[in-house]
């Protein structure tokens, strides 16, 4: 993913902290079961249709919003370093033009695990779009606060340390 000064009005980045060790966090990433139950806004729900999570591999999955909507969403692992990072392309299908590119870091700090979520998209008017018709930052943002309501609900408390 660029880091250059370039991207920086092109992107998007959330930052949590979670009260869990990098392994429980990272793990809530491997694997359907998991993410279908945490991804996504506050009042999404998702359906897996295919997942194989290894870089290479996708996952293809319907989000359905609060208001019955449904969405089609692909996600391609283009690189998968356990139990430090992620980095994903995220469009609507396989190829997706519009696609973007996120890198979720995994970083040991004092109380658990900070994870941080940038996304780069294509063009700045694709980032600004998504921030004002979407709620990018907000979405992103309670995505976050569902993977660490997830991970200290589901994750024993002898895997999350």
């Amino acid at each position: 993913m660029p880091d250059d000064q370039a991207a920086r009005d092109r992107e998007i980045t959330v930052s949590r902290l979670i009260a869990a060790g990098r392994p429980a966090v990272f793990r809530a990433f491997t694997e359907a079961r998991h993410l279908d139950r945490w991804w996504g806004p506050n009042g999404f729900s998702n359906t897996t249709h295919s997942f194989e999570f290894r870089a290479g591999g996708s996952w293809s999955f319907t989000m359905h919003g609060p208001d019955g909507t449904d969405y089609p969403n692909h996600i391609e692992w283009l690189a998968v370093e356990p139990p430090e990072r992620i980095e994903l392309r995220h469009g609507e299908k396989p190829n997706d033009p519009d696609a973007f590119v996120s890198t979720v870091l995994f970083e040991e700090a004092e109380g658990g695990t900070r994870v941080t979520l940038r996304t780069v998209f294509p063009t700045r008017e694709q980032r600004d779009r998504a921030v004002a018709d979407f709620h990018a930052i907000e979405g992103g943002q309670q995505t976050l606060d569902s993977l660490a309501a997830y991970v200290a609900a589901e994750i024993s408390e002898e895997e999350r340390s």
